[in-house]
């Protein structure tokens, strides 16, 4: 009998930006630190995400106290040319059913 030894995959079909977003989208005001360890990427790595997602108009932010909470604008479409016939809300609807 031959055992097989399982690896863990080092890729996902999902990017980090999309992760970050979803953690947004289930969680508004969750902090950096706690999506960088949700994710499994550093602290600037998010921030730079996030950064970039408002820039082009899928995040926008507010302070409420200490914290951030943020809003995603989920009609805006998805970015790819395979996939922008679709919106942000499709995407949050199949991976938080």
């Amino acid at each position: 009998m031959r055992t097989e030894k399982i690896v863990a995959s080092s890729w996902t079909f999902l990017t980090n930006h999309a992760h970050v977003l979803l953690c947004l989208a289930k969680n508004p005001s969750e902090r950096v630190r706690d999506i960088a360890v949700e994710v499994g990427i550093t602290e600037r790595a998010v921030q730079r995400i996030i950064g970039e997602l408002e820039a082009d108009g899928y995040l926008e932010h507010h302070r409420d106290g200490r914290r951030n909470v943020y809003k995603v604008f989920s009609h805006k479409p998805l970015r790819h040319s395979i996939e922008k016939h679709r919106e942000v809300h499709d995407l949050i609807r199949l991976i938080t059913k």
